[in-house]
């Protein structure tokens, strides 16, 4: 039996390939068998007879191959749009315009209400032709609803995040507005502290959100220049140990000598940031930062610049350490929007880099990234 050539179904010539693997048209000039493929392929013929039903069909309708296969289209793929409408009908690709090239994929329900993205591409001999064949591509919208579920939640923390500081910043101000007069110096200060803190962290947020946008669409830009990786993280140790922690909480070793590195310091910055406050945050005992030289995550370049940060603390369960770098991780019940390690993540890729995490020695967590250490290219 030729390739394209409808058959009963279960029925198959000995020697043969099982109809539902059996190419059809270009495929098999091609020699790739449908079953192969990741979305679902069905293609019906110049009657509208199925001559096609590969294995992801199968399992997206949950329909067998051998039960589609020589029926009409209609009856072994019975789409309905979200009317309530039978779709061949409403679209009748054998009878309708014969300038129509096919179908934009959208949104169809299958009996018992199940959903599948559906689109079509009208096979014609010659422009304005009769059919030759229809060809349909099937997926399951089960990444789709992930992508939706994943935005629901950032818009969901979104707003509590903002909920806060915002309530905080109009009641303050609307108090101060209506009673200036009834508060001491030192009240009025205090009230404005705590709306300028609240402002910051609306500030932050708003920060995160652009730059998940940034990593999302593949646009976060990474402005090279000589970074002293060591220094950086100095600066940090000193914040900390400013704002009262004390001093021998931080143990820094920095290996010299050090490659030169070139990097976005704001953005290394954001990256130290976010690892250090975790390991304050949620580790406990001394949080030790090793900035060593090491071999370069990118290939073709002998050396990089790694950086460990480790603490003491319970550390992370084994098994969620596949998703530490997801959006909305939180390590602990100690709030935060579970945006910063996949900001992270993100920096650290978008410079060439790599980032890891484990065990730390003494049983807390351990982030190590490492970044290439190369010089733009207008300098290389």
């Amino acid at each position: 039996m030729s390739a394209g050539t409808s058959s009963a179904p279960g029925a198959q010539d000995a020697g043969s390939p099982p109809a539902a693997s059996r190419p059809p048209g270009d495929l098999a000039d091609v020699g790739i068998d449908p079953d192969m493929l990741p979305d679902g392929l069905v293609v019906a013929d110049e009657e509208g007879r199925v001559v096609c039903f590969n294995a992801a069909a199968e399992r997206i309708t949950a329909v067998r191959a051998r039960d589609a296969l020589g029926q009409s289209l209609e009856k072994a793929l019975p789409l309905e749009d979200l009317e309530g409408r039978r779709w061949w009908q409403l679209t009748d690709p054998y009878g309708g315009l014969a300038i129509r090239v096919g179908q934009p994929e959208r949104n169809l329900l299958l009996p018992g209400g199940r959903e599948v993205l559906v689109s079509a591409r009208y096979v014609r001999t010659r422009p304005t032709g009769p059919l030759r064949r229809l060809v349909v591509t099937l997926r399951d919208t089960e990444a789709r609803r992930r992508t939706e579920r994943s935005h629901a939640e950032l818009i969901a923390t979104v707003a509590h995040e903002l909920r806060s500081p915002l309530t905080s910043v109009k009641g303050f101000t609307a108090t101060l507005l209506a009673k200036w007069e009834r508060f001491t110096d030192d009240q009025k200060r205090l009230m404005l502290e705590t709306v300028d803190a609240d402002a910051d962290r609306v500030t932050r947020l708003i920060a995160e959100l652009l730059d998940i946008s940034r990593i999302d669409s593949g646009r976060l830009e990474v402005r090279r220049q000589p970074v002293d990786i060591g220094a950086a993280v100095g600066r940090h140790i000193q914040a900390y140990v400013a704002a009262g922690q004390p001093a021998d909480r931080f143990l820094l070793r920095v290996q010299q000598p050090l490659p030169d590195l070139w990097a976005d310091p704001d953005k290394i910055d954001q990256v130290l940031s976010n690892l250090l406050e975790n390991a304050v945050r949620h580790g406990e005992g001394t949080v030790t930062i090793d900035v060593t030289a090491t071999a370069s995550p990118r290939e073709g370049e002998d050396t990089g610049t790694s950086v460990t940060v480790s603490d003491e603390g319970p550390g992370i369960p084994e098994e969620s350490m596949n998703r530490v770098f997801t959006r909305f991780w939180r390590g602990s019940k100690r709030g935060g929007t579970g945006l910063g390690l996949y900001i992270v993540k993100g920096i650290v890729e978008a410079h060439g880099g790599t980032i890891t995490v484990g065990r730390a020695p003494g049983a807390g967590a351990e982030f190590r990234f490492t970044l290439p250490v190369s010089a733009p290219a207008y300098l290389a």
